[in-house]
């Protein structure tokens, strides 16, 4: 926590607990956005006393509350735009954000009265436009169709003589899942050429990154113990003590990750296994027809690139205890 202090990075924060935990462990108020298609009027005040950055605002109607609910606190809320720039990820629809479909930001065609209602808003302080279009990106040409749409909102800001002070891009970002040893630091070089080459930003403007992804993903792995091994038709299950509740991403939208049998991991691989949980859900598998060494009881199975999702989406279906949490500082 204290190298990313030192890094001068802030929070991205999705509800009022994730506001708290980042004031609990350090963060300044001014550290923190608060994005989210939903939030409630508790957590809108905590976010007002607590100073934050900006919040950044997904509707209209969320604008009219946040702005009620400040001139009620005595408080002016600094926000951020959240524009839907109508751009393909190209990635699972799950975890594509920036599409007209999707229930994520405010549409072009939706720009007037926008504008038109923040006129009237006297408890709102416009500081940024925001946009996120989804995750797992790895064809970079999208974060170039990205900064097209970014400079065609700036144009009709600018037009109409209002003043935006950052530019926050979002994230997305993708690792290598398939072959994280192969790459385990993403082309962040890349990355933020395309943005360097064809986003236009005003002088006094700052770009903004949320990236926490592709920094972490492959900074943990979830271990697991292989209970038994059932005899299948087309391959056999290797069944472990880990499933869906430490690591919901393949059953949620179908990620595939790296899947290493540890405790032979000099042996070659010569068997096919499905790899699956204890919950009684068929959606618990880690992964269909997994090559792995001859695997047995005992065996310690690790699915790797788990990043922190295998604690923030941990969950306690079926009564399960949560998995422990192990940290190891290699630095």
């Amino acid at each position: 926590m204290e190298r990313i202090q030192k890094a001068v990075f802030g929070i991205d924060a999705v509800s009022g607990n994730e506001i708290q935990w980042a004031l609990e462990n350090g963060f300044e108020g001014n550290q923190i956005a608060f994005a989210g298609v939903g939030k409630t009027d508790a957590e809108i005040m905590v976010a007002l006393k607590s100073d934050i950055f900006t919040f950044n605002v997904e509707s209209i109607p969320e604008l009219i509350v946040i702005d009620d609910i400040a001139s009620k606190c005595g408080k002016k809320a600094p926000i951020a735009i959240r524009l839907n720039p109508n751009v393909n990820a190209k990635t699972h629809h799950y975890i594509t954000t920036g599409l007209e479909e999707n229930k994520f930001g405010i549409n072009y065609w939706e720009l007037d009265a926008l504008l038109e209602q923040l006129e009237t808003l006297k408890n709102i302080e416009l500081k940024g436009l925001h946009f996120h279009i989804g995750s797992q990106i790895r064809d970079l040409s999208v974060f170039k169709n990205l900064c097209n749409r970014v400079n065609e909102f700036q144009k009709e800001f600018r037009a109409r003589n209002i003043h935006i002070g950052h530019i926050n891009v979002g994230g997305g970002l993708g690792v290598n899942y398939q072959n994280p040893d192969e790459e385990l630091i993403p082309d962040f070089d890349a990355y933020f050429s395309v943005f360097d080459n064809f986003i236009d930003l005003l002088p006094h403007q700052t770009l903004h990154f949320e990236l926490g992804r592709a920094v972490v993903a492959q900074c943990a792995a979830l271990i697991a113990k292989v209970l038994f091994i059932k005899e299948g038709v087309k391959t056999n299950f290797a069944i472990l003590d880990a499933g869906m509740t430490e690591l919901i991403r393949p059953a949620l939208y179908q990620s595939v990750h790296h899947i290493q049998n540890i405790s032979k991991i000099k042996e070659q691989s010569i068997c096919l296994y499905d790899v699956v949980g204890p919950i009684c859900e068929s959606s618990d598998c880690f992964g269909k027809a997994v090559s792995l060494p001859q695997t047995v009881r005992g065996d310690l199975i690790a699915i790797r690139s788990a990043g922190a999702y295998g604690q923030v989406m941990r969950s306690q279906y079926n009564l399960r205890d949560f998995a422990q949490t192990v940290y190891e500082d290699q630095m």
